[in-house]
């Protein structure tokens, strides 16, 4: 099993800053969370749920990205 480099627990803005390849996807979300406040203190499951996203799709999705 391959272990997953970004899980849901994470932060938005530890996500973004250390893998700023992922901005794609969220883009591709219309999640524009580099400038946004909550970025430093939500994690990516509180964002899923906020704007509706299938979350397991969506970290599969962001770790798919920094393979």
């Amino acid at each position: 099993m391959i272990k997953q480099k970004i899980t849901k627990e994470m932060k938005i803005s530890d996500v973004l800053a250390k893998y700023p390849q992922t901005m794609e996807i969220f883009g591709k979300y219309n999640l524009y969370c580099i400038g946004c406040a909550a970025a430093q203190y939500e994690n990516l499951g509180a964002l899923a749920q906020e704007f509706g996203i299938n979350l397991d799709e969506f970290v599969k999705e962001l770790n798919k990205k920094v393979e």
